[in-house]
């Protein structure tokens, strides 16, 4: 139901502020806790992503056999117990082990969709609401920094944990009022033979067919590597296009992306859907167009519009691929699905940073645009080998 989906991407867009907004921050918070040249920041900024991934398929699982929406207030509640943990921290293994539980007990992203897969009737709804769970990450990660950045003059980052503790458990009690979904997807689809057997021809037709719909995976992989190698040096660029810039530009540069798919993405959700491969391979490629004009930009305006052809591949890639994502849920069970797609997804993050690191001291800045855009392009060009499906209804 759409009170169900708004309720489920209001809870998560609170709950990720901390685990979003935060991060940026941890040069500032490591010297307080000993580590006075913050060394370990980058290490620490992907401990919570590396635990949330290796744990998405287990907590999956567990959504399917005891319940989606307890395992959905677990993951809430987890990071509240992280949030506290890491508020609290008075050493630098202890805010390191709080990062760790913040992995392991959270993964609201992959507990929130296993829950609406449950919950949402029909593979156009469910495309809707994976969209518009894509909507509540992309504003919390546009203006999660910007809160923190606001309170730190009166409030320390860290202790900024403790209180943004308080919108998860906030999340938590609002979806104790949530009906509980069947417990698996089988459920709801052996009420519609009909409906199971249309599913597993297109299944068959699309490439996403068996227990596990691998291409699935290894694109939303490739798309989340592709469109996130570009973040950590996107300071760098930015000051070699425009030396001496307000310090804000990079930050206003950063979100205008994000701000594209937050104006776009529902709007055109229907009409984008109706060829979901089409949406994505379109997507890639304009993401790969932007990412090369990154790499040569030499003003301002040359950034704003590169930075406009990426968001605009953001949204046509990551509306494509939500409807894809839809088209695998069905006749699945939804926790384990999301589940490994939490771990690849995840993965691609991971591993966008390792690259980015490497390709900088190779080559400057330019280099993790570049890596970004060759792997864009290749993932355009591999993907054709899944097929599009029929249009998706609009209703």
């Amino acid at each position: 139901a759409p009170r169900h989906l708004r309720a489920v991407a209001g809870c998560y867009f609170v709950a990720s502020f901390a685990a979003l907004g935060l991060p940026p921050y941890l040069t500032e918070i490591l010297p307080a806790l000993g580590d006075e040249d913050g060394r370990w920041a980058g290490l620490l900024y992907v401990v919570p992503t590396v635990f949330s991934a290796l744990g998405g398929p287990l907590w999956g699982r567990l959504a399917d056999r005891f319940g989606h929406k307890p395992l959905l207030l677990r993951a809430q509640l987890g990071l509240t117990a992280a949030f506290v943990l890491a508020g609290l921290a008075d050493s630098l293994p202890l805010f390191a082990a709080a990062l760790v539980l913040q992995g392991v007990l959270g993964g609201t992203y992959a507990a929130s969709t296993g829950y609406l897969g449950a919950a949402v009737p029909d593979r156009a709804a469910m495309s809707r609401a994976l969209t518009l769970m894509q909507v509540a990450a992309r504003a919390s990660l546009v203006a999660a920094p910007i809160a923190v950045g606001a309170l730190s003059p009166w409030l320390p980052p860290q202790r900024q944990y403790l209180v943004l503790a308080v919108l998860p458990l906030a999340a938590a009690l609002m979806l104790t009022a949530l009906p509980s979904p069947p417990r698996n997807a089988g459920e709801r689809q052996g009420r519609a033979p009909r409906e199971q057997a249309r599913v597993a021809r297109v299944a068959a037709r699309t490439g996403l067919r068996g227990r596990h719909p691998v291409g699935l995976y290894l694109l939303e992989f490739g798309f989340v590597f592709s469109t996130v190698v570009s973040f950590p040096y996107l300071v760098d660029l930015v000051q070699q296009a425009a030396p001496g810039a307000p310090a804000g530009l990079a930050g206003a540069l950063f979100a205008l992306p994000h701000l594209c798919f937050l104006l776009a993405a529902m709007p055109l959700h229907d009409r984008l859907t109706r060829r979901p491969h089409t949406s994505l391979v379109a997507g890639l490629a304009l993401v790969s167009l932007g990412l090369l004009g990154h790499a040569t930009a030499a003003t301002v305006t040359d950034l704003v519009l590169v930075r406009t052809c990426f968001g605009a591949g953001l949204t046509l890639g990551l509306v494509g691929l939500s409807a894809l994502a839809a088209e695998a849920s069905r006749g699945r069970p939804p926790g384990s699905l999301f589940g490994w797609v939490e771990l690849f997804s995840k993965a691609g993050a991971v591993a966008s940073g390792v690259v980015a690191t490497v390709t900088n001291a190779a080559w400057g800045p330019a280099g993790p645009v570049v890596a970004g855009a060759i792997a864009a392009l290749a993932l355009a060009v591999g993907s054709t080998l899944v097929r599009p499906s029929r249009p998706l209804p609009s209703t």
